[in-house]
C-alpha cells in the first residue's frame, strides 16, 4: 500500500475528515487530498506533521510487512523502495532503509538531493546526515555550512533546513530521522 493509501486509511479509522486531519496537522486541505490520490510524495516534516495528527509514527506510513531482526537492506533491493519529492526538475530521491521494522524509533533513509534548492523544513525531532557522495550545501536555522563526502551533521530539526547539491550533480547521503512519540 502507498503512503497517500495509508494515510487515507489512518484518517478513516479515526473517522477524520479530510478537512478536520489537515487542520489538525496544519497542513493545506489541498496538499493532504494530493497526498491521498498519489499525486506528491510529503516532504518528511509533512509526513510527520500527519504521523502526530493520526497518533501513528513516522515509520507507519513507510511499513508493508513486517520483517525479523536483524533488517537488512541489499544495494540491489533499494531501488524497490524508492520515494520521490519535489519537482520533476529537483526531486528528493528517499530510499527508506527501514521499511519493515515495525518496532523502529528512527527512520534511516538514502537519499539523493539534485542542485536546486527545495523549501526550508521544520519538524519535531533530530536529524543525523552523513554526506556519501558530492557536496551539500546545509542552511540550518542562521547558518550556512558546506558538507562534503565523509561530514556529517546532527540537529534538532525544529530550526528550519534544508539541504542542495552544489554544483551540476546530485548528491548522496544517509539521513537518519528521529521523532518522539
Amino acid at each position: 500500500m502507498s503512503v497517500g493509501k495509508r494515510i487515507e486509511s489512518f484518517r478513516q479509522r479515526k473517522e477524520m475528515s479530510v478537512d478536520e486531519l489537515a487542520k489538525v496537522a496544519g497542513v493545506k486541505t489541498q496538499v493532504l487530498e494530493a497526498i491521498e490520490r498519489e499525486d506528491v510524495f510529503p516532504a518528511i516534516g509533512v509526513l510527520i506533521k500527519l504521523a502526530r495528527a493520526l497518533g501513528q509514527r513516522l515509520g507507519s506510513f513507510m511499513d508493508d510487512q513486517f520483517k525479523e531482526d536483524p533488517l537488512v537492506v541489499l544495494k540491489a533491493e533499494r531501488d524497490r523502495r524508492r520515494q520521490s519529492i519535489g519537482s520533476n526538475a529537483n526531486p528528493y530521491d528517499y530510499y527508506s532503509l527501514g521499511q519493515g521494522k515495525p518496532d523502529r524509533h528512527m527512520e534511516p533513509f538514502y537519499v539523493i538531493i539534485g542542485p536546486n534548492e527545495m523549501p526550508l523544513s521544520s519538524h519535531e525531532g533530530e536529524e543525523f546526515i552523513y554526506v556519501i557522495k558530492g557536496r551539500l550545501e546545509l542552511r540550518c536555522g542562521n547558518k550556512v555550512q558546506v558538507l562534503e563526502e565523509g561530514d556529517s551533521v546532527y540537529y534538532n530539526s525544529l530550526l528550519p533546513h534544508v539541504l542542495k547539491s552544489i554544483g551540476p550533480d546530485s548528491a548522496e547521503i544517509v539521513a537518519t530521522v528521529f521523532t518522539p512519540f
